[in-house]
């Protein structure tokens, strides 16, 4: 048997949370957080994961909901919540079939995660799906990675029972294609040992946007765009390999 048609599954999923570790110092939680509070509620998060802005929200009385494609990330999100006394509302769905049962005042799509699209033809879908769930004068904010060259690095952290957890990272990036592909394996050691272990290979895994890419997908879905911000603060975009585009319906 094959792994899953989703990516984040097994030891990934497992791993997440514990090697991110405190993301609670991170740039874009009071982003988002100054525009719902401008923009409103209720609000999408897209590709919402384990919850690391979905339940910090909530917990403040945030009407919030998430969607993944990941129903093995959508059960530590769920169990998250559960230990937090919080019930949120979780939808298992592909972005680009989105298909909920209500309008949104403001949908985010934090961490790139439009960029896990690969084909340029879907990523203008699902943009299509995630305006048809704004309200009238909806806001939908995503932010892009201008992706540069390879890179290769490890990350550990200690689980609480003692295990340690290691991913080792690889990425290379194509200019031509604007294509990066990843190869992170996955280890579990006890004692010194590993006592488990995952390759996950996605070839390709992201797609580069620059300013212009990113800003014909929203106008493709005939979305008006507000702002285009260095990373996730209120400056004008200048030259930065991260940027926010905030647009309206």
């Amino acid at each position: 048997m094959g792994p899953p048609a989703y990516e984040y599954h097994g030891l990934m999923a497992e791993a997440w949370d514990l090697l991110r570790g405190d993301t609670s110092g991170w740039d874009d939680r009071p982003f988002y957080l100054e525009l719902i509070r401008r923009s409103g509620e209720p609000v999408l998060d897209v590709g919402c994961g384990t919850g690391r802005l979905l339940l910090d929200y909530l917990a403040e009385g945030i009407e919030i909901h998430g969607v993944d494609v990941s129903p093995e990330m959508l059960a530590l999100c769920q169990a998250k919540a559960s230990t937090l006394g919080l019930e949120p509302t979780l939808y298992e769905q592909a972005v680009e079939d989105l298909n909920l049962p209500r309008y949104y005042r403001t949908i985010i799509v934090p961490s790139s995660s439009i960029q896990l699209v690969i084909d340029p033809a879907t990523a203008g879908r699902a943009i299509v799906r995630l305006a048809s769930h704004l309200e009238p004068g909806g806001t939908l904010v995503m932010p892009f990675m201008t992706l540069k060259g390879d890179e290769e690095w490890t990350r550990e952290a200690v689980r609480p029972d003692g295990a340690l957890v290691r991913r080792t990272a690889k990425s290379e990036y194509d200019p031509v294609t604007e294509l990066e592909d990843t190869d992170d394996l996955y280890e579990v050691l006890v004692d010194g040992k590993v006592v488990a272990a995952e390759r996950h290979v996605q070839k390709p895994a992201t797609r580069s946007y620059t300013v212009d890419q990113a800003r014909a997908l929203y106008l493709q879905a005939r979305l008006e765009i507000e702002r285009i911000v260095d990373g996730f603060s209120d400056k004008p975009h200048e030259d930065g390999a991260v940027f926010t585009v905030i647009g309206a319906r």
